[in-house]
């Protein structure tokens, strides 16, 4: 328990930093465009595209349809076994810049399913790596920067997308 309190206070320490620099609310509204491109549209298109042009036997479309057919049970299990609320149930006197999906943050699943993108399209894709990445992590900086994830919502959830889609590669290729 001791450990969780620790990780727990580190998170509000760093969000709290976070929120109460001046750019925040400029950084809040480019989080809003960064966070949607993390929403799943772009998975579905990217999946409807390979399967119309490459058909279902196809080792890029089989890894993404494994990674996530792995990730979002799993990112629903942990994240309603664990019921770590969000920012704006924690913390006193603050409201989160979006009203998130569901009710609690832990692990961030925008974050995760940005980063099983990233790894498999990198994968197939090397010269994407850093840009990839980059995206990635973006996307889960804007969850905390929107105030709806802590600290730690997002590196577990980046550490979970990254297993699960190197997993699905090794898996598939």
């Amino acid at each position: 328990m001791k450990l969780l309190y620790a990780i727990h206070k580190y998170d509000v320490f760093m969000f709290s930093w976070l929120i109460n620099v001046s750019v925040y609310k400029r950084l809040a509204k480019v989080s809003r465009y960064v966070s949607n491109t993390g929403n799943g549209d772009l998975y579905l298109l990217l999946v409807g595209l390979l399967y119309w042009s490459h058909g279902i036997h196809n080792d890029f479309l089989q890894t993404i349809l494994l990674a996530f057919v792995i990730e979002r049970p799993i990112y629903f299990v942990l994240k309603n076994g664990f019921r770590r609320n969000r920012p704006a149930a924690a913390l006193k006197n603050f409201h989160s810049f979006i009203k998130p999906s569901d009710k609690f943050s832990f692990p961030s699943g925008h974050t995760s399913a940005a980063f099983v993108m990233a790894t498999i399209l990198s994968h197939f894709s090397p010269s994407l790596l850093v840009p990839l990445y980059c995206w990635a992590g973006l996307v889960g900086f804007s969850r905390v920067a929107l105030g709806v994830h802590f600290p730690t919502d997002i590196l577990v959830g980046a550490a979970m997308g990254v297993t699960i889609g190197l997993f699905s590669i090794s898996q598939i290729i």
